[in-house]
């Protein structure tokens, strides 16, 4: 592992994020599986990525804590990191966003991630002034003339929060490359919150992407300079 440099995808053991894991140790990196519930899959894909599995629950202030330190003393260089940890997807128009549910996305998409980002620029980008991050937003949050998808409120909500969280990241760390990609419905355990009749016409009007290819283009906005 020594002399390459690292990399973090926050729930990375499944998904679109063991998908960027693999990409990552394809491209040369070390991928480090940041997990929260799913130890053993994050075992897995750090076993057949050459990676290394971490918990991280970006709901817990104490569970971050003790991954910057973590990858504040690992060997070799940190060189970004991936948002790709996200809450369930719970369906439910505006008027009945409960705000457990609202709480938990933007925990996740907003505030651990602030806290984990300010740590990383502190102890692992800042010496360097060098780093990249890349956050997963949502087509659903809509598009040039197109408005945001119905029903996903907390979920859509949460992802303008992360929107946000980058733009001032890119605005004070000027030095930090930060990139975003808006994948669309993708083939990942979160569609299990749809209606498969809903699903079969949404793949009638557009394929979905698969977690390779939103992977592939996390990776191409690594190496966007």
């Amino acid at each position: 592992m020594s002399g390459r440099e690292r990399f973090l995808v926050s729930g990375g053991a499944g998904g679109i994020g063991a998908a960027t894991c693999e990409a990552l140790a394809a491209a040369g990196y070390v991928p480090v599986v940041g997990y929260h519930r799913a130890a053993d899959a994050a075992e897995a894909v750090a076993a057949r990525t050459g990676g290394q599995a971490l918990a991280l629950d970006l709901a817990s202030d104490a569970s971050i804590d003790r991954a910057l330190a973590e990858l504040a003393g690992a060997e070799g260089r940190l060189a970004g990191a991936v948002l790709a940890g996200s809450p369930p997807l719970t369906l439910a128009p505006f008027g009945k966003i409960e705000a457990a549910d609202l709480q938990a996305q933007l925990q996740v998409n907003v505030i651990g991630p602030q806290r984990l980002l300010a740590g990383l620029v502190r102890q692992c980008w800042r010496p360097y002034k060098d780093g990249v991050v890349i956050g997963i937003l949502s087509r659903a949050m809509g598009e040039a003339g197109s408005g945001a998808a119905s029903g996903m409120g907390a979920y859509v909500i949460a992802k303008y929060g992360m929107a946000g969280l980058l733009a001032v990241l890119a605005a004070d760390y000027p030095w930090l490359r930060v990139r975003s990609v808006r994948p669309g419905y993708t083939e990942t355990p979160m569609l299990a919150a749809f209606d498969e009749r809903f699903l079969a016409q949404q793949r009638e009007k557009t394929p979905f992407q698969t977690p390779q290819d939103v992977a592939a283009q996390i990776l191409t906005e690594v190496n966007r300079q």
